[in-house]
């Protein structure tokens, strides 16, 4: 078998726009003579003006060296995510709030040769708080380390959308240092945590949720409205203006409801959400009922260290639900019958499901707020990776450089398959087998030429979800076959993993299906791509000139597979054999 191939370098036009208007008038440009006459006639002004322009330029190198040189003195841990500028936001900072100017912007590094301030210049307080609070809001996250880069996504997703009032809590010294030299506000939440993750239901795990609530009672005695979240979602759109739509509310939740009870952006219908409440993103004012309900919950969780906080609050929280609060709102009166509570509807604050799975916002023709990677198995690995998938991620450069280069495939599904027969079990696996027989291949693939691997797009007949369903669940969007997140058919957790080599073999990169669409990858590499089209050795025009197949494997970054088999040990010894054929190591 040999590949006959097509080279291909897209070049892109780019289109110069003037912006000069012909005619222009005269009156003008007498204007302008005038000015320059007067000039002329005043050298104190120019000596004036030639200071103005030095001082810019002097502030321009200043600002610029301030952002692309951290300071000596911060962390060497994760390099790349701590030295790098890919983070720097797209949106204008604007530092006037309500008469008052906050400390510095988000993303402004510390000055070079500076050191950090000591500890108890972080601790939780109202005047911190205070400093980033604007109309009287507060968003806040926290986590320890080995949450970094969700952490930085978090943060530049909500500066891009020109929101600068945010706090992010460290639970660890490594954590609160890192965000320290990146320009973002931070504070030390006390906890003394490990800097690894976790992992859910864990001791750690537990204590993270404890602290959690703590938090929470520690900041609704400033005053402030509370937008609290978790680290694993996204913010992308500004939630605020829908916030204020429910000024009645003390507590606004999102939820873990797979089905949507309103096909509009209103809250979600109480009645028919249940005991499903999700606490990663939920917004607090600070009135009596509120901070009442706060310090409960605080107690309660403090008083059991295997309680899931989640748990707790949806306990507590439900102890008296209803009625509703008015007939148009969609508050309800809970926790101590005082307390009104309103819930996130699900199509646009979205969960894992609704977001990843079902698309539920694009079917309803919602614009979403948020999305939370819930509703997935793979752990930390999962959610990042969907994350990645929907482009959502903000990765260093780094993870944009392939050295050996891509490789990529479109999968060849049979209709019979993919559209034909009944949604079951059977038609379900012979549908993802075959697939993976294919991404098994490819494997082998970019193991041979030393390339990384993007994952084509799965396709799922049957939901993955860890309770009994008879394929989907019930009442939701999802439509059969869908295209499925990689975490429904592969153990991500394990993939990610260092495994010994003397035992698994050499590791094989990999990337997201949507990887080659990223914005962040390079021009250059989308560029240079190469289309290898598999064919028998024997057929007419089959035949590859020598080591013309060595020349474009190793100059072009993405190779292009028309048509890959799923038999892997055939098509791997003839690539194999080709190479070696034409001189190609």
């Amino acid at each position: 078998m040999a590949g006959s191939m097509v080279a291909r370098n897209s070049n892109l036009k780019r289109l110069e726009v003037g912006d000069g208007v012909e005619g222009s008038n005269s009156r003008k440009e007498k204007e302008k003579e005038k000015k320059m006459a007067n000039s002329k006639q005043h050298p104190l002004l120019q000596m004036i003006f030639a200071a103005v322009i030095a001082g810019i330029i002097f502030s321009f190198f200043y600002v610029f060296s301030v952002v692309y040189f951290s300071s000596p003195h911060s962390t060497t841990t994760s390099t790349s995510i701590l030295t790098s500028t890919w983070w720097l936001p797209r949106f204008p900072f604007h530092s006037e709030r309500g008469g008052k100017k906050l400390v510095k912007p988000i993303w402004e590094v510390p000055p070079p040769g500076s050191e950090r301030p000591p500890l108890e210049t972080f601790r939780l307080r109202k005047e911190l708080v205070e400093e980033r609070v604007k109309d009287n809001i507060i968003i806040v996250t926290f986590g320890n380390y080995a949450f970094l880069d969700f952490i930085l996504s978090w943060v530049k997703h909500l500066t891009d959308l020109g929101l600068q009032n945010l706090l992010v809590g460290a639970m660890d010294m490594k954590v609160l240092d890192a965000l320290y030299w990146k320009g973002i506000p931070v504070y030390d939440m006390g906890s003394n945590m490990t800097t690894l993750d976790p992992g859910w239901g864990s001791p750690a795990f537990h204590k993270m949720g404890r602290e959690k609530v703590i938090l929470i009672d520690a900041i609704l005695p400033f005053g402030y409205e509370l937008l609290m979240c978790d680290t694993d979602m996204i913010w992308l759109k500004n939630p605020l203006p829908y916030l204020s739509r429910f000024p009645e509310a003390d507590v606004l939740t999102s939820t873990d409801v797979l089905t949507a009870t309103f096909s509009d952006d209103s809250l979600d219908n109480w009645k028919e959400v249940g005991n499903a409440y999700n606490i990663g993103i939920f917004h607090w004012r600070p009135t009596d009922s509120a901070k009442k309900l706060a310090k409960e919950w605080k107690d309660l969780v403090l008083a059991d260290a295997k309680l899931w906080d989640q748990q707790g609050f949806n306990d507590i929280i439900r102890r008296k639900l209803g009625p509703s609060v008015d007939e148009d709102s969609g508050l309800v009166y809970a926790h101590d019958g005082n307390l009104k509570l309103g819930l996130l509807p699900a199509s646009i604050f979205c969960s894992g499901h609704t977001y990843f799975v079902q698309a539920m916002y694009q079917q309803l023709r919602l614009e979403p707020y948020a999305t939370h990677t819930t509703y997935q198995l793979q752990g930390t690995a999962g959610k990042r990776h969907r994350l990645r998938e929907a482009m959502l991620f903000y990765d260093p450069p780094e993870y944009y450089n392939s050295p050996g280069g891509l490789l990529t495939f479109k999968l060849s599904i049979p209709k019979i398959l993919l559209l034909d027969g009944q949604h079951n079990i059977e038609s379900h696996f012979a549908l993802v087998n075959y697939q993976t027989k294919q991404i098994r291949t490819a494997l082998a693939i970019a193991s041979l030429l030393n390339r990384t691997l993007v994952m084509p797009p799965l396709w799922c007949r049957f939901d993955s979800i860890w309770f009994p369903h008879p394929g989907i669940v019930a009442g939701t969007m999802t439509k059969q076959p869908f295209l499925c997140p990689l975490d429904h058919v592969f153990a991500l957790n394990t993939m990610m993993e260092e495994l010994p080599e003397e035992e698994f073999g050499p590791g094989i990169n990999w990337r997201e299906y949507s990887f080659l669409d990223n914005p962040s990858l390079p021009k250059q590499v989308k560029e240079s791509w190469l289309d290898v089209q598999l064919c028998q050795e024997e057929l007419p025009n089959c035949q590859v000139p020598p080591c013309i197949l060595d020349q474009y494997r190793h100059l072009a970054q993405i190779v292009v597979v028309i048509y890959l088999r799923s038999q892997i040990c055939p098509i791997s010894d003839d690539l194999d054999r080709v190479f070696r054929k034409h001189g190609c190591n």
